[in-house]
């Protein structure tokens, strides 16, 4: 596996020309795609799901959005038929993209990898394959003309890593520092910037927000401006020690952390354990950005640190507390604004000096049944594992992580990830009286 990786490094720049001209063939060349994205509440915990048109004839297909990912796997273990699916040989350049030795076959050796469920934290062995893979083009105002990748990397996964995806999702597409990550991809195969950018939305089922690959002014709504120019941005940090669920000695994490140096409320800094929020050489601490964890994780004495500083704030009785929340209060004694629940602003200060404000509409979980409100971070231990999702635990010694930044302290934020200039902006746009549900999906052809 660590010669796999070695063989990555020393190829660089040639296999992502390999990608780019084995992969894409047409004649109109996008500056950037489109894809949707659902929030699906139907399985135990709150997934954000795309689609991809796949195979030959194309089907759609449906994937739970792994912003931490490294690959696109999909279940193929029933229903996969394509005439234009392709098994990876072994010791190929392809097959060396996902740092793979593992190989099966008896007269051909074919490419190996390990589809990880990262909501469950089931992950199972398949075979590396190419098939064909469409997508819509766009041009950052509304959804254009499709485009198609004919020899697109995933791997095969099962019924077995399949199970815990909502009803209809057949697998994951991981957005993570990988050469073959879904925007990693489809910008070797296109020649575009190395960037995306993910919007989620709060609502459910017609309720789409939105993923841009490549560079396209982003415009939602009414505000009818490019919300790119006005993003805060921060450096992207690398975790020397992966966070995957199988990886090799001395891989880097592909997850994307950042550098949050304070935590601020109602004016006054949360007292912290500081080296908690730097990462060791054994990829200790830090925070990252996750669309898997559906709500922020945080370590146990941050926990209880920000939950005393939040109430204090508040200023009202908590109650008893909503599984899987330990902070909770009466709903009407909270009572709204524009921005949400009429809560203080949890502000993260970032290494650059840039705040992230956290307003109530992406701190609070509401609940309609109920007459209770609760803070929408949770205690994941002394030790939460950087790659817990869902609130299960995954075996193994893995690394730990401080803070997590879930799904909702993402939704109605326009986040974009700059790989090229390695940083991550970020702007609320609900505060600029707009939603993420607000880009346009009709097509303009």
């Amino acid at each position: 596996m660590i010669s796999s990786i070695r063989i990555i490094l020393s190829l660089g720049s040639f296999l992502l020309l390999f990608i780019s001209s084995t992969t894409a063939k047409t004649s109109f060349r996008p500056k950037a795609l489109v894809l949707p994205v659902t929030k699906d509440i139907s399985s135990s915990t709150p997934q954000y799901v795309t689609q991809i048109k796949q195979r030959t004839p194309l089907v759609t297909v449906n994937l739970t959005v792994d912003l931490g990912g490294g690959y696109v796997w999909v279940n193929c273990q029933h229903g996969y038929v394509s005439s234009t699916s392709k098994s990876v040989a072994c010791g190929s350049a392809q097959c060396s993209l996902f740092g793979s030795s593992s190989c099966s076959g008896d007269k051909v050796k074919l490419c190996g990898g390990f589809p990880s469920n990262t909501v469950t934290g089931v992950s199972t062995s398949g075979d590396v394959r190419s098939d064909v893979v469409s997508v819509e083009s766009t041009d950052g105002n509304s959804a254009g003309r499709a485009v198609t990748v004919p020899k697109f990397l995933f791997i095969c996964g099962s019924d077995v890593v399949q199970k815990g995806l909502p009803k209809g999702v057949t697998g994951m597409a991981g957005f993570g520092r990988t050469k073959v990550s879904l925007p990693s991809q489809f910008s070797s195969a296109f020649s575009f910037s190395r960037k995306f950018a993910i919007c989620l939305s709060s609502g459910t089922i017609n309720s789409k927000g939105v993923i841009i690959l490549g560079d396209a002014p982003y415009n939602f709504g009414y505000l009818n401006s490019d919300i790119s120019k006005a993003l805060n941005f921060t450096p992207l940090i690398t975790n020397p020690v992966s966070t995957a669920p199988i990886s090799s000695l001395g891989e880097p994490s592909y997850e994307y952390f950042i550098g949050v140096k304070s935590i601020v409320i109602s004016d006054k800094e949360v007292p912290l354990n500081k080296s908690l929020l730097s990462i060791n050489k054994n990829g200790v601490g830090g925070t990252k950005i996750s669309t898997v964890n559906p709500y922020g994780i945080l370590e146990t004495s941050i926990y209880k640190a920000v939950s005393k500083a939040f109430v204090k704030a508040v200023g009202v009785k908590t109650v008893s507390p909503v599984s899987p929340f330990g902070t909770c209060f009466t709903q009407h004694e909270i009572g709204s604004t524009q921005m949400g629940p009429a809560v203080p602003d949890i502000k993260l200060v970032l290494q650059n000096g840039v705040v992230w404000d956290i307003i109530g509409a992406n701190s609070m979980v509401q609940f309609s049944n109920i007459d209770v409100i609760c803070l929408g971070f949770v205690d994941g231990g002394s030790k939460p594992k950087s790659s817990q999702v869902g609130f299960i635990p995954m075996t193994g010694d893995q690394p730990t992580t401080s803070i997590t930044i879930g799904g909702l302290q993402l939704e109605n934020n326009l986040i974009q990830v700059d790989l090229a200039r390695s940083r991550l902006g970020f702007r609320s746009i609900f505060s600029d009286h707009s939603n993420c549900a607000n880009f346009n999906f009709t097509s303009s052809v």
